[in-house]
């Protein structure tokens, strides 16, 4: 199956068209207003490189806020009181904490200083937002991502320190359960999500779902 070629045309093909691995096109920018077309169309750029590449995976590993699976040994670590989450006080630093997170099995990093920068300035005009886990004044870990309306898609976690990334994390789907946000993507598989209770469903599922709850 043949990848397409994106041009300037704020357009992307059907996600049906994607791949076996879930890539369905190449090239393009990161502005603003193609990044978000992405994301209403349940697509997502991830790429060590230029070009860009864009990816829709079926199966989607996603989480359902209600969903959430908090573990006895963070329940005790929650009541140590061993971490303060904040939410959009370091979006920067976060993102740059993820961008320099160590990955096993990954040659370098997919955020880019162009990723960086679009994302950032997603962030600036209120659609990116992130979530930092602080330790004795330092940020230990945190995560960022893009919401829309009643979905949430994440795009990275780091961690410093042991349970940082799960503390915020959690902390996040707990307000989310509040503010009645019905989805949170994951991307692709990862055991650290799965064991806070993510799972897959089909790209058919979750196109329906983010298309009634983004706006």
């Amino acid at each position: 199956m043949s990848v397409f070629l994106l041009n300037d045309q704020l357009i992307f093909p059907p996600v049906k068209f994607a791949d076996s691995d879930g890539l369905l096109a190449y090239g393009g920018d990161l502005s603003s207003e193609r990044l978000l077309l992405a994301y209403r169309e349940g697509i997502f750029p991830w790429y060590n490189e230029p070009p860009a590449l864009w990816w829709s995976p079926n199966p989607r590993f996603v989480l359902f806020p209600n969903e959430i699976k908090i573990s006895a040994s963070m329940k005790q670590v929650f009541k140590k009181n061993l971490f303060t989450i904040t939410f959009d006080k370091d979006f920067e630093g976060v993102i740059a904490g993820c961008k320099e997170a160590y990955r096993p099995g990954q040659a370098g990093t997919w955020i880019t200083s162009e990723v960086e920068a679009a994302y950032t300035k997603l962030h600036k005009e209120g659609y990116a937002h992130s979530v930092e886990c602080w330790h004795n004044g330092e940020l230990a870990g945190g995560f960022y991502g893009l919401q829309l309306g009643k979905c949430f898609f994440g795009e990275s976690m780091f961690a410093r320190i042991s349970n940082a990334s799960k503390a915020a994390f959690i902390t996040f789907v707990q307000r989310a359960q509040e503010e009645g946000i019905q989805i949170i993507d994951c991307q692709v598989y990862t055991e650290h999500l799965a064991s806070l209770g993510a799972e897959f469903i089909s790209r058919e599922e979750f196109i329906t779902i983010i298309k009634k709850y983004q706006d």
